[in-house]
């Protein structure tokens, strides 16, 4: 890598000369090279891939300027991305990070994520596509909650996951579920909150001033509930977090069965990305969900 170069298009987009004093690499991602970059004014935060990456860069940088500009929770604001020496990059601020993130900090959290999810507009998805980890999001815009979840979340999944190789009680059990979408919104109508997209608890950090921090976004604007359920996937945001999120914006009480089959679209795409036992724990959430109807 020519750092140098490297260097001189982040100062350029800054519009301020950069130079790197230091750098340092980053540990903590299975995706992408990340490295740290030493200024004398500021740091900054590069993740390396492939030159064939560069539109799942551009699409985290659209990502993270959405949130940004929301002005709710903190997230780490892009500078650049393009390509150099044979490889995509994407470089941002650089957001030193605490540890472990206390009561306040994840009450906050619950309370501006709120907030984010306050900026709604009138159609569901995005303007552009991005990726879920290193699967493909589609995010092809529609007025129809239920047509956009039906065709670019869960049944794009299961069309994945066919070809993947998973078996056909599986695909026969998704594709009941994408028939009766229906049972699970007789009441309830979800506006199209601005969405993380992929908020799990490797996905937010807090920061040395005590500042909740999201990042590694797959945002699109969706269901609230859509986030709030990942929060719940792998592990918990803790109860201070879903306490002060629903004194902001109370949730519906149809989430406790929502939570699962929005979970769903993850754990499919975990198995499209892993194999393994995912294709069993989809299996029980499409039994569970199927149980409701």
């Amino acid at each position: 890598m020519n750092w140098e170069t490297l260097a001189q298009h982040i100062g350029d987009a800054l519009g301020e000369p950069f130079s790197i004093e230091q750098r340092s690499s980053v540990g903590g991602g299975c995706i992408n090279e990340a490295w740290r970059l030493r200024g004398a004014q500021r740091d900054c935060f590069v993740k390396f891939n492939s030159a064939d990456k560069l539109d799942m860069f551009e699409a985290e940088a659209e990502g993270l300027a959405a949130m940004a500009e929301a002005d709710a929770v903190r997230v780490p604001v892009p500078i650049c991305a393009g390509c150099l020496d044979g490889q995509a990059f994407i470089a941002m601020e650089y957001l030193d990070m605490g540890a472990g993130g206390g009561g306040a900090a994840m009450a906050q959290l619950g309370r501006e994520l709120a907030d984010m999810h306050r900026h709604t507009r009138g159609r569901f998805g995005w303007h552009r596509d991005n990726t879920i980890g290193a699967t493909p999001q589609p995010n092809e815009e529609n007025a129809d909650w239920l047509a956009f979840w039906r065709e670019q979340r869960l049944g794009y999944q299961l069309r994945l996951a066919q070809r993947r190789g998973i078996g056909h009680r599986v695909l026969d059990k998704g594709e009941r579920l994408l028939a009766d979408l229906e049972a699970f919104f007789t009441d309830y109508r979800p506006e199209a909150s601005l969405l993380h997209g992929d908020l799990w608890s490797g996905n937010y950090g807090v920061s040395r001033e005590g500042a909740p921090v999201i990042f590694d976004p797959a945002v699109y604007f969706g269901d609230r509930e859509a986030d709030l359920a990942m929060t719940e996937l792998f592990g918990s945001f803790g109860r201070v977090f879903y306490d002060a999120y629903n004194e902001a914006w109370p949730l519906d009480a149809g989430y406790r069965v929502r939570r699962t089959f929005y979970n769903l679209y993850h754990i499919l795409n975990h198995f499209n990305l892993f194999g393994g036992g995912y294709a069993t724990q989809a299996e029980s959430m499409m039994d569970t969900l199927l149980a409701e109807i």
